[in-house]
């Protein structure tokens, strides 16, 4: 009898040990696949608008999706910038996920004026087109319009004055990017982008996060040498190479058996933790 106890204790702490941190409230919810990204927009109870951003030099205002948290005080904001893919239903609903989680923030349509008839991403005939369109941007062009987003976006009444980059693919890469140009960067989330050059880094000035698919080596590849120069310039790269996992795991989330999900399973928290610590 105390030896069937025994057993029953043991099973009962075991299990406890995986399904707990599967109920924990403080674990945070990754946001949908792409394929879930419109239903989950029009389940959110958050507030959503669209907004049209000067940017100094150009005729053609920004056009911006924000998404506002539901909080008492004033909350820091998150610039989130989209992948070669454009301004779509995914990067939306990454955007109000980054809301449920205490933060402003906004999702710049980088192609704003650049469609067919002066269009944004929605305006071009396919992937391919916008695909494109993104890669034609300049440097200067894509800090320009960052800047302009900052600026509309801290001097909000429910915005401080912190503020920080979460970019996928392409726009990893120019969330990293930013991160040597502007100083007043809180912290820059790199999922999945491409390292600047190694002489840029020099003037890195904000903490970098960088969540990486292991099966990705075009991307991986970039990632030691910008490492090892961080650390010999004093600067913080945090990075996390997640196995078996491709490129665009948050987006792709049912693709390589289960790999790119268990990947979004442990890098949004992290995403989420290194803003906080950073912003709040």
């Amino acid at each position: 009898m105390v030896r069937k106890c025994i057993l029953t204790l043991i099973c009962a702490a075991v299990m406890n040990m995986f399904i707990v941190p599967l109920c924990r409230s403080d674990v945070s919810p990754i946001p949908a696949g792409e394929a879930e990204a419109k239903a989950a927009l029009e389940k959110s109870p958050r507030h959503h608008e669209w907004v049209n951003i000067p940017v100094p030099g150009s005729q053609t205002k920004l056009s911006s999706f924000i998404v506002y948290p539901e909080r008492k005080d004033k909350a820091p904001v998150i610039i989130v910038i989209m992948e070669i893919y454009g301004l779509t239903d995914w990067l939306r609903a990454v955007t109000d996920s980054l809301a449920a989680e205490g933060f402003i923030a906004i999702a710049p349509d980088l192609l704003s004026g650049r469609g067919p008839g002066g269009g944004g991403t929605e305006t071009f005939a396919g992937r391919d087109d916008v695909v494109k369109a993104v890669s034609g941007l300049s440097s200067l062009q894509v800090v320009t319009m960052l800047d302009a987003v900052k600026d509309h976006a801290i001097s909000l009444p429910a915005a401080t004055q912190k503020f920080a980059t979460v970019g996928f693919c392409w726009g990893g890469g120019q969330s990293f990017h930013y991160a040597t140009v502007q100083p007043k960067l809180g912290a820059a989330v790199v999922f999945y982008g491409l390292s600047p050059p190694l002489e840029a880094l020099r003037a890195t000035s904000a903490p970098v996060l960088g969540l990486y698919g292991e099966d990705d080596a075009r991307v991986v590849s970039t990632v030691r040498p910008a490492e090892e120069k961080m650390k010999e310039l004093g600067k913080i790269y945090i990075t996390h190479i997640y196995k078996d996992a491709g490129h665009g795991f948050l987006r792709a989330q049912g693709e390589r058996n289960g790999a790119n999900l268990e990947a979004s399973r442990q890098a949004w928290p992290a995403a989420i933790q290194f803003l906080r610590q950073n912003l709040e």
